[in-house]
C-alpha cells in the first residue's frame, strides 16, 4: 500500500470565493477534490480512471490549512482530507476511485 499525503490551503482572494457565499464565504468542494487529485497525479504514478464516492463532510475556510492523504493499493485509493481547529481534527471530505497505472490523470 502506497500513501500520498498532501496539504491544501486557498487564499482569500481565490476567484472562486466571490460567490460562494459573498459575506460567508467557504471553498467549493470541487477545489478540495481538485487538490486531492493534483496530489495523486503528483505522484506520477498513477491515472485516476473513475470517481466511485466523494463525500463532502463539513466546510473549509478561506486561509485555513487542510491536510489530505491517500491510501492507494493496486487499482483502487481512498482520500481523507480533514482541517484542525482549535486542536480538534474536523473531517472535510473523503471518496473513492478506480486507478489505472501512468501519470496522466
Amino acid at each position: 500500500m502506497t500513501r500520498v499525503e498532501f496539504d491544501l490551503t486557498v487564499p482569500d482572494d481565490h476567484p472562486s470565493l466571490a460567490g460562494h457565499f459573498p459575506g460567508n464565504p467557504v471553498v467549493p468542494g470541487v477545489l478540495l477534490l481538485h487538490g486531492a487529485m493534483d496530489a495523486l497525479q503528483g505522484t506520477g504514478d498513477f491515472r485516476l480512471v473513475h470517481l466511485k464516492r466523494v463525500k463532502f463532510l463539513s466546510t473549509l475556510r478561506p486561509g485555513e490549512r487542510a491536510q489530505g492523504h491517500w491510501e492507494v493499493e493496486s487499482t483502487r485509493a481512498i482520500f481523507s482530507i480533514s482541517v484542525l481547529r482549535d486542536g480538534v481534527p474536523a473531517r472535510l471530505a473523503e471518496g473513492s476511485c478506480t486507478l489505472a497505472a501512468g501519470s496522466a490523470m
